[in-house]
């Protein structure tokens, strides 16, 4: 018979405690900490496995690395205890970004659609500029590409996220990059409408052009070091890799200064701005965190978003 262990089960909130948590579970000894939040929410009557979340008895940090062995995290294992929490209902992470991604493409083609009834004078029944109709086409290749790496590449470490945080995560997209960007840039009056320069465009769109192959290149790079639906983590290497701990998101801001240089926006210069700052949040976390884990291996980096910047 294959060994087992035993569990203790303790609410992470006592405040909002599981109603019919166990006091304690046994579980096989090598069963891994999904495994373990199947067999808590079997005993405890929730639906969706997804939704349980364990945590460190000590430093009460969610145990994140779903196909690590429970026997493996040695807080768990000195208390014989982990905390449970119901995280509530949950999104795939791939059905958020297709959401989040969806929203620009489809309020962009709305407001070109509806110009005539957003937009008062003469010139809002003119055709579009050609430079409103390239900048068109880049915000639409952009999300496009999104919604590909999204569907196609990306291999997601989780299996979902709260479902509220769509709510906060797609405010984003389609308020700057969506509504806003849209108002301005098809706007009769707006320097994207009366832009007469086309080397200006012509500069633009290499940059943007070059920005996006090069993310991609990195996006693909990233997937390589993942198996499909595994959590295992490898020091990335390779293109970019070099000049920053974050190119995926160097050429991502190299992009859209692209599509301000076309598109003359100071509405798609402040989305861009907020997304820059959120990145080097991000860029930031991911450097300290492949600090932790590969310490002996890994090549400190001395810029995690922009070289000689940031």
């Amino acid at each position: 018979m294959a060994a087992k262990i035993t569990l203790k089960l303790s609410n992470r909130s006592p405040k909002q405690p599981i109603k019919k948590l166990p006091e304690s579970i046994e579980v096989p000894a090598d069963a891994t900490v999904e495994e373990v939040k199947h067999i808590v929410a079997r005993q405890a009557g929730i639906s969706d496995f997804n939704r349980v979340g364990l945590f460190d008895p000590s430093t009460q940090k969610t145990l994140k690395n779903r196909r690590a062995q429970i026997s493996s995290e040695p807080a768990v294992m000195s208390a014989g205890q982990v905390l449970v929490k119901d995280l509530g209902p949950q999104l795939a992470w791939s059905t958020v970004f297709v959401i989040e991604y969806l929203g620009p493409i489809l309020i962009h083609l709305a407001v070109v659609s509806l110009r005539p009834y957003i937009y008062s004078g003469p010139g809002a029944k003119k055709a579009l500029s050609p430079t409103q109709l390239l900048t068109l086409a880049m915000f639409l290749g952009h999300f496009l590409k999104r919604e590909y790496e999204t569907l196609f590449v990306h291999k997601f470490s989780a299996n979902t996220m709260p479902l509220r945080n769509i709510f906060k995560n797609s405010f984003f997209y389609w308020a700057f990059a969506g509504l806003l960007s849209a108002w301005h840039v098809y706007s009769p009056g707006s320097p994207t409408a009366l832009a007469r320069n086309d080397a200006v465009d012509v500069l633009g769109t290499i940059i943007f052009l070059f920005g996006e192959a090069s993310n991609a290149i990195v996006h693909l790079n990233l997937a390589s070091l993942r198996s499909r639906g595994g959590t295992e983590r490898q020091i990335p290497r390779g293109y970019g890799f070099s000049l920053v701990t974050c190119p995926n998101y160097m050429f991502e801001i190299i992009s859209w200064i692209g599509v301000i240089i076309t598109s003359r926006s100071w509405a798609v210069a402040v989305f861009i701005a907020i997304g820059a700052a959120q990145m080097a949040q991000w860029a930031k976390g991911k450097e300290r965190a492949y600090r932790k884990e590969f310490p002996e291996t890994y090549k400190k980096k001395k810029f995690v978003l922009l070289p000689g910047i940031f």
